[in-house]
């Protein structure tokens, strides 16, 4: 009898997501095993523990899923497990902390569709702004986008601190000139949005953070994009469906992407990626780069 597909789910949290275990469940997987409270320290043990019990055959059938709220902590975790690993016992390994790796993938991918089909344009050299940016999705996609050749803005709305903390954080560790500013000040913001030709909202649900009037004050818009699935829009103007739909409150050449058009590439990619630790004969280490890669491939 053939041993079954196991996957060991590790979050530092006090539990795990449903969303992801239903995902995996529906992906192939035959057991879905939680494991809370797992941190940084613990991750060479709890691969170690993983990759030996079964044989490198059985360790074909293991996998390791890293959830949590952090997006950095998770590629730390992700980087941890794979460094853990003594061929030929290795394990696949995939970390999406609160979906934050798929989710910035799938956004970014859709802009970048979007982009190259109205305007025929390329995210390289393009001037971004993120709204909701300090969160682990913003976090993501501002990697992701600057990785693209993009120049990048987060502004807290908080005001300036905390925004430049975690731009500080990222450009130290990953060689990159994200900018912070002041979302509180709407000096600041306006000036922001005349320079913008693509504005993404990644801020928690059920919050509007642009108006139409913002909007207006953006002349060189492009693109738009909302990930907030709960009324109200983050983003005014932009449907829940909406892919690449005309968005009148701006520039008048602008187009919106709604948080529905988004999550149907999320999901699709969280499959791929699930699926993909099943059938591989080589153990694969996914993270947001080939998230980001199977969302290009899934939207080309």
């Amino acid at each position: 009898m053939e041993k079954p597909f196991l996957l060991h789910f590790a979050t530092p949290d006090v539990r795990v997501s449903p969303f992801d275990v239903n995902m995996a469940y529906d992906a192939g997987w035959n057991a879905v095993i939680p494991y809370t409270g797992v941190n940084l320290v613990d991750m060479a043990g709890f691969t170690q523990d993983a990759i030996f019990s079964r044989g490198p055959k059985g360790a074909k059938r293991t996998g390791i899923f890293i959830g949590g709220r952090d997006a950095l902590l998770a590629d730390d975790m992700l980087h941890a497990a794979r460094n853990a690993m003594v061929p030929p016992f290795e394990v696949s390994v995939f970390a999406d902390p609160s979906g934050a790796f798929t989710t910035a993938a799938a956004m970014l991918a859709k802009v970048e569709q979007a982009l190259l089909k109205v305007h025929a344009m390329a995210l390289s050299g393009c001037r971004i702004v993120i709204f909701g940016g300090t969160g682990p999705v913003g976090m993501v996609v501002a990697i992701l986008a600057s990785l693209a050749g993009a120049e990048v803005s987060i502004p807290g709305h908080d005001g300036l601190a905390r925004a430049q903390t975690m731009v500080d954080r990222i450009n130290s560790r990953f060689g990159m000139h994200l900018h912070a500013g002041d979302g509180s000040n709407e000096s600041e913001v306006k000036t922001l949005l005349a320079e913008s030709e693509i504005i993404l909202a990644t801020a928690k649900a059920g919050v509007e953070v642009l108006t139409a009037a913002h909007l207006a004050q953006a002349p060189v818009l492009r693109v738009a994009a909302d990930i907030n699935a709960v009324p109200p829009a983050g983003i005014a103007g932009i449907g829940m469906m909406d892919d690449a739909v005309p968005l009148l409150a701006a520039s008048g050449r602008a187009v919106g992407i709604g948080p529905l058009a988004i999550g149907n590439v999320k999901y699709q990619v969280q499959q791929a990626l699930l699926q993909a630790m099943l059938t591989t004969e080589k153990p694969v280490c996914l993270g947001f780069s080939e998230a980001f890669v199977e969302a290009r491939r899934r939207v080309a």
